[in-house]
């Protein structure tokens, strides 16, 4: 069962994973209404390394990111929720917009985020792709990206939508 930390707390541990040479995974997201699409991406992250590290954007920038109503589930529950996921090593709650300072910090081996984030292949349209801004940070100090396949018709906001459409 994973922990849920500060992000001073999570150095400290992750300076531990460094002197035993342990690779870190590191992950962010929103991670509303947990559903088995999570699951799959968050086992498949852990297997690329030693330890999974979660960054969870608390309620404030999840508002900001996904809008009016959102969170769903307020961001201490869903640490909770994700610290008892066998996969997780560590939860680590931020508001900011962007998990550019957690990266900064931790200086995980492989960042992993979902395939529904690319870099545009040369030619072609851009616009359709999801950018990642914390690509740079992670190539900057020499870091990987690995971007995971997401399972299909399993995403929070679909969730949301058939629960919209049930019958009053």
């Amino acid at each position: 069962m994973g922990e849920i930390l500060t992000l001073d707390e999570a150095v400290g541990r992750r300076e531990a994973l460094r002197r035993a040479d342990q690779q870190l995974v590191f992950t962010n997201g929103h991670f509303d209404l947990l559903h088995v699409g999570h699951l799959d991406y968050l086992e498949k992250a852990r297997a690329l390394g030693d330890a999974l590290y979660l960054g969870l954007n608390g309620d404030a920038s999840t508002t900001r990111l996904k809008g009016p109503g959102r969170p769903i589930i307020p961001a201490a529950e869903r640490a909770r929720l994700l610290a008892a996921l066998s996969p997780i090593d560590a939860v680590i709650r931020f508001e900011d917009d962007t998990a550019d300072t957690l990266i900064a910090a931790l200086r995980p081996e492989i960042y992993v985020k979902g395939g529904d984030y690319a870099r545009p292949a040369p030619g072609s349209p851009s616009a359709a792709l999801k950018p990642l801004p914390e690509r740079a940070i992670v190539e900057g100090y020499g870091g990987q990206v690995v971007l995971i396949d997401l399972v299909p018709e399993r995403s929070t906001s679909a969730l949301i939508a058939r629960i919209k459409a049930l019958p009053g």
